[in-house]
């Protein structure tokens, strides 16, 4: 591992830890949180609705704020916010208040994960790209499983205010090595102007998106007015946003051309469809598990850690091996493993042993490793550096959106099959339904490049900060 890429990794990994570790936290406390403020839970819900639509709606300035600041101090900017919003979050004194400050930790956490990527795959250069992702990939790992756990434990032991407070060390610590290990970096421009247009446009449209799939859930389906009108109108902005980058001269909030280059849009693709695979998935197995099995939170928690210790277990092996064979095979026979390991769960009942079910799901975890960081990694095969921010953009958006989508669809599905025939059954057609989207996935799949010989592909690495012009960058190559 480069020094530039360990210098990264023990500067940011804490800082996105505590992003991925409140995000899960925080669902396992939602009930304690309307207790104590004395708030219907559909109000509560907002503490994470208004994070999450905070965190789409500022990934897109991310080109931008790296070209007119630099990545060092966009790095500290993002975790200033979110340290200022977790700060808040743990003094709050009503809803609203709370809120309030989950959306600007929103913001800080939306700048943060974008960042991180973009600046780790301009540190190592086309070659590392797998061993950069499974670097900075740790906290995708761990925030999943420990999130639930560590929030189980402080609703069951502690006040709900300390599900803020545990972030306050991570964003501390993360702060003073930036600070003191990054370089200061030189700003592409900055003179750097923002596409006011393009940010009306695309921003909005993101969040109107995410918010009509937060209220799938509610109404239990997608023919509500609540959730068709907000979808409706964010792809209609989105869509405005489109033609308008496609068609503009100057450089647009994000590069929509980087989607004529197969890799990348397979890429998009497969990470929109992780939100079935993984964040869907993620969403129904802890209430399976609560309402099937009859566990409390915590223990449902630590009943999928064996989920991230196979995760654990193929992360590294499928970086190094993706920057050496190419991200398809990786990708496909993970998706493979990952399909068939969830079939248990959708087999199981009340009764079926819940060590088969550990043992399915540390399957189901080395399958996931296996499919994420060669999925990242591949994503930014072949672009030039200058491009390394639209893509992180445009992949974090994939993810964020398909993760919303793959929930909303999931929690349509379990909710109607309940009504209909019970927990037990609903819970092994939903399950099914995981199985036909990650199938979905394995074609998809092939459409990612194999061999890492593409003469395409550049062996140079560049500076970890952003360069000092996308013109001059594309000539140095």
């Amino acid at each position: 591992m480069s020094l530039k890429l360990k210098t990264l990794a023990i500067v940011m990994v804490p800082g996105v830890l505590a992003v991925l570790f409140d995000t899960t936290i925080v669902a396992v406390a939602l009930r304690t949180l309307a207790r104590e403020l004395d708030t219907p839970l559909a109000t509560i819900q907002w503490v994470t609705t208004g994070y999450l639509l905070a965190l789409g709606m500022v990934i897109p300035i991310t080109g931008w704020l790296l070209r007119r600041i630099g990545g060092k101090r966009s790095w500290i900017l993002a975790m200033t916010l979110f340290l200022l919003g977790s700060i808040g979050s743990a003094f709050a004194w009503s809803a609203g208040s709370l809120i309030g400050f989950r959306i600007l930790q929103g913001a800080g956490g939306g700048l943060m994960l974008p960042v991180m990527q973009t600046l780790a795959v301009q540190a190592v250069g086309q070659r590392g790209l797998g061993k950069a992702t499974a670097t900075i990939g740790l906290p995708a790992v761990l925030g999943p499983v420990l999130g639930p756990v560590i929030g189980g434990l402080i609703v069951d032991s502690f006040s709900w205010r300390w599900i803020f407070w545990v972030n306050v060390p991570l964003c501390l610590f993360s702060l003073v090595l930036a600070w003191r290990l990054l370089p200061s970096d030189r700003p592409e421009s900055a003179s750097a102007k923002l596409d006011v247009t393009g940010l009306a446009l695309l921003s909005p449209g993101i969040a109107a998106i995410l918010y009509g799939l937060s209220e799938v859930g509610v109404h239990q389906g997608f023919g509500h007015a609540s959730v068709v009108g907000p979808i409706v109108v964010g792809a209609g902005l989105v869509a405005a946003f489109a033609v308008r980058a496609l068609s503009r001269r100057a450089e647009p909030l994000v590069d929509l051309k980087l989607f004529r280059y197969r890799t990348f849009s397979a890429s998009a693709v497969l990470l929109f469809l992780s939100g079935f695979v993984l964040y869907g998935a993620m969403l129904v197995m802890p209430l399976y598990f609560q309402q099937v099995r009859g566990h409390d939170a915590l223990a449902a928690g630590l009943l999928l850690a064996p989920q991230g210790l196979g995760s654990l277990l193929s992360r590294t092996a499928a970086g190094r091996l993706t920057d050496k064979y190419g991200p398809r095979w990786f990708v496909f026979g993970g998706l493979i493993i990952v399909a068939l390991s969830t079939v248990p769960f959708a087999l199981a009942d009340a009764g079926t042993n819940e060590w088969l079910l550990a043992g399915a799901l540390v399957v189901r975890g080395f399958g996931l490793g296996g499919v994420v960081i060669p999925l990242i990694a591949g994503s930014y095969r072949g672009l030039d550096p200058a491009d390394a921010p639209h893509a992180s953009i445009l992949t974090r958006t994939a993810q964020q959106v398909g993760g919303s989508f793959g929930g909303a669809v999931l929690a349509v599905v379990l909710a109607r099959a309940t009504a209909a025939s019970g927990a037990v059954s609903a819970y092994e057609t939903t399950f099914w339904w995981t199985i036909a989207f990650t199938a979905l996935a394995v074609l998809v799949a092939l459409l990612l490049p194999g061999r890492t010989d593409d003469p395409v592909v550049r062996d140079e690495p560049v500076p970890v900060v952003v360069g000092d012009s996308r013109a001059e960058q594309r000539e140095a190559h």
